[in-house]
């Protein structure tokens, strides 16, 4: 996928492995000269098929796109990477391995493992990632999974073949969108170590505080349909009415909270009902959604993949 990357797409196109059948560039409505540098790279190589959106849609849309177009012509594995400069292509057999021998369904690139993701990453997006993975372990079900923003992933045609593509996610935050979505149909997810590049020439497009509002929205509304698709719709399960009277007692204690902090502003007292209350229902609620992410952790421990490392 790329998206005004004509700096540093011809990096990424010239480091393409031989053993990659198919190349197809998602140009997302690019206005640089990145057409160009794309049809330079098809005269040389017959692999290389471009498809232009007439508008940016976003990452997610590019994403969507190449699954829809690997799917329909029956790929294999499909293979996602940016035309940034920023995955390496010599990480490719890691991901794909575990694909090709049945291990996994989907594999991810995990640049937070290594020790040099501090000193390599710009540290407000390891630090926004680092968040972001704690919050998406919670809502996809893939408690064991780091790194949940990484796009270098590979998937497999079973799961291309299952999922919804048409229904993924269209912008930033579509790596949330799909393990959440892998998780409803209980596909296994692996993690694996890849070498993370910055420092490229890439230009900063994420506006941090803007998509804060509209993230927290996505993956509230994220949890929501996986519990439901998941534990209602598909096999019902009692986790969910420890999340669900976790969150009301949790909803109960604000009102409560509310009026001891009135009271004390007027009175200057705080009644040790009220306070006792406020404790009652703040443990009973962290009780219940901690028994519930439990059970939810039992529930998807098979979905981690086969320990490929130690299969060898």
């Amino acid at each position: 996928m790329a998206c005004n990357e004509g700096m540093l797409l011809a990096d990424t196109l010239q480091n393409m492995p031989e053993y990659i059948d198919h190349i197809v560039v998602v140009d997302d409505c690019s206005t640089d000269h990145t057409p160009e540098i794309v049809k330079k790279f098809q005269a040389k190589d017959h692999r290389i098929l471009s498809i232009r959106h007439e508008k940016s849609l976003g990452e997610g849309a590019a994403i969507r796109t190449g699954y829809i177009w690997c799917r329909d012509h029956g790929a294999d594995i499909a293979v996602v990477m940016n035309g940034t400069s920023h995955m390496d292509p010599g990480d490719l057999p890691g991901l794909l391995n575990p694909v090709v021998d049945n291990h996994a369904d989907y594999t991810k690139g995990n640049r937070l493992i290594t020790g040099e993701a501090w000193r390599k990453i710009p540290h407000i997006r390891y630090i926004g990632n680092s968040i972001l993975t704690l919050f998406t372990k919670f809502v996809s079900g893939y408690w064991h999974v780091t790194d949940s923003q990484s796009a270098y992933t590979a998937i497999n045609r079973k799961a291309l073949h299952l999922i919804p593509l048409e229904t993924i996610y269209p912008g930033y935050g579509v790596q949330n969108d799909i393990l959440v979505t892998l998780n409803i149909y209980n596909m296994r997810v692996m993690d694996i170590p890849v070498n993370p590049f910055y420092g490229t020439g890439e230009k900063e497009r994420i506006g941090i505080p803007r998509i804060i509002y509209s993230f927290s929205i996505l993956l509230v509304r994220l949890f929501f349909r996986r519990m439901f698709q998941k534990y209602v719709i598909r096999d019902f399960h009692p986790l969910i009415f420890f999340y669900a009277l976790g969150f009301f007692v949790m909803l109960l204690d604000i009102p409560i909270i509310i009026r001891l902090f009135v009271q004390w502003k007027i009175t200057g007292f705080i009644p040790t009902i009220n306070a006792l209350t406020i404790l009652f229902c703040t443990f009973t609620s962290l009780q219940l959604i901690l028994f519930a992410m439990l059970f939810d952790m039992e529930a998807n421990k098979e979905l981690k993949g086969n320990d490929y490392t130690h299969t060898r």
